[in-house]
């Protein structure tokens, strides 16, 4: 094996009294790509920092080509050849596409004046080499997430990166967006760049990955061949035991009617969209990107207003547009982004628990601490919530647990019905398995379950009934007996009849 371009040894590093990362070692070769793969919280992204000159190491060494290297700052990183490429992208949104690529290194004409006509030509051509196809002078704010990853690639091309880093950049893509990014993460690796790909979907680990090193709990577990592992090995190894039930449905008998949407209509997002989920039961809204899914959980909960139709929760008409009345009804949303929709980052985990019901722990119009805390603390054991302190920002907390935390949120309100919108976008393959076993237990309870999920096995997975949406309308009304790939995807793609 030639020497790699870059290695980590013996890395730890610690924040307080909690252990992020313990003698962990990775070696980077290039022109590889090497998969990084662990549970949420196995310190994926305290290593991605460290790489990245966010974080200093508390103890071990980082070698490029074989000599040791500071990383003081990110700056230094970026001198030193290595380009991160975070799931969400941090341009600047009122400032072209170029702009952003130079940003603090535009070129220069005499008396220091920049050259626009150069950082446009500079930024086309960067464009041409990765095969896409991008407008220079187009504005940041309006790209797609896979547009804007692509800029993040061109912005690495162009400080001559040897080592790209890309930090789950799939999760929100298409199937054919995450095609064009891995012919350009390709394109780069054979030109000799060492690619380090985290993913929590292991058919791109294994389309995309020579090696595969996993970590689990901060700690190194094992490098291997790509080609040498299954996916079921590599489960085993990431969590330390076997997941065996992905999907546990519990077979339950719907009860009464919960939710009933008649003739919901959202002028440009959504039409007649008629459905009923009863107590029991889980509805999956599937279809694919743009169908209208999440936007008709959001009327419903009413978080945006509908231009039609009616929410009946038990019977009775929920006011349009009022999320407080549809909260005192018994309904509650889990959104799609749980950074921005889903929490404040900024507040402590215990408060972002008591939101949704801080006012029912107060007394005599004051919240206390210690029922707050106590609250949370009940919510964080039943949900198994990985924190150091509960009075901790929820921003500190890896992706599956701050999950958990909406999810707790949420049922502390002792919902009725239950709306999920991508519950396990983003998080570890043994998060997923919790998150689905609370649902179903929630479904065995008697809480009536709305599912939105683009990912086909879980939708298959846990659902009663698939209800599948193209272009704004629902096409299909599928029970489990016979949902399958076929029906669903045949009813996505607007042949309701043929499925």
């Amino acid at each position: 094996m030639p020497t790699p371009l870059l290695t980590l040894d013996g890395v730890s590093k610690s924040f307080g009294a909690v252990a992020a990362l313990q003698d962990v070692r990775l070696e980077l070769h290039a022109g590889e790509a090497h998969a990084l793969v662990g549970e949420n919280g196995a310190g994926k992204s305290t290593l991605v920092k460290i790489l990245a000159g966010v974080h200093g190491p508390d103890a071990g060494t980082i070698s490029l080509d074989g000599r040791p290297l500071q990383l003081s700052g990110p700056a230094d990183a970026r001198a030193a050849g290595i380009a991160v490429i975070y799931q969400e992208p941090t341009l600047f949104p009122d400032l072209s596409v170029a702009e952003n690529i130079f940003m603090g290194r535009q070129p220069l004409r005499s008396l220091r004046r920049v050259d626009y006509a150069a950082m446009r030509t500079r930024a086309a051509e960067l464009f041409a080499r990765l095969g896409v196809r991008l407008d220079p002078d187009r504005p940041a704010r309006g790209l797609s997430i896979a547009d804007q990853q692509l800029v993040e690639i061109a912005k690495a091309i162009s400080l001559d990166a040897r080592v790209l880093v890309m930090d789950e950049p799939t999760a929100a893509l298409s199937g054919i967006e995450v095609e064009r990014l891995f012919a350009v993460a390709r394109s780069l690796r054979d030109a000799g760049t060492a690619v380090l790909f985290i993913s929590h979907r292991f058919d791109e680990v294994f389309a995309l990955c020579q090696r595969i090193t996993i970590m689990r709990d901060g700690r190194w577990v094992s490098t291997d061949p790509a080609g040498t592992l299954t996916v079921d090995e590599v489960v085993r190894r990431m969590v330390g035991r076997e997941v065996s039930a992905m999907y546990p449905k519990q077979d339950t008998t719907p009860g009464d009617p919960l939710l009933q949407v008649s003739g919901l209509t959202r002028h440009g997002s959504f039409t007649d969209v008629t459905f009923t989920v009863h107590a029991g039961e889980i509805v999956a809204l599937a279809g694919l990107v743009g169908a209208g899914r999440s936007e008709v959980s959001r009327a419903i909960f009413g978080v945006d207003r509908h231009d039609a139709g009616e929410v009946l929760l038990d019977g009775v008409r929920l006011p349009n547009g009022d999320t407080a009345a549809a909260i005192r009804a018994g309904l509650a949303l889990v959104p799609e982004d749980r950074r921005q929709q889903g929490l404040v980052m900024e507040l402590s985990v215990e408060r972002n628990t008591n939101l949704p019901r801080r006012w029912s722990l107060a007394r005599a119009g004051l919240l206390f601490g210690g029922a707050e805390r106590s609250a949370a603390a009940t919510w964080a054991q039943r949900l198994q919530v990985k924190a150091g302190r509960l009075t901790d920002p929820v921003s500190t907390l890896s992706g599956g647990n701050q999950q958990k935390v909406v999810l707790a949120k949420w049922l502390a309100t002792a919902p009725r019905v239950l709306i999920v919108d991508e519950p396990t976008r983003g998080i570890d393959v043994g998060t997923k398995a919790e998150v689905h076993r609370l649902l179903s237990q929630l479904a065995a309870d008697g809480v009536a379950v709305l599912m939105v999920s683009s990912e086909l096995p879980e939708v298959l997975g846990m659902a009663d009934r698939v209800l599948v949406m193209h272009e704004g309308r629902l096409t299909a009304d599928i029970p489990r007996t016979r949902a399958d790939e076929q029906s669903v995807m045949l009813a996505a793609t607007g042949q309701a009849a043929a499925a």
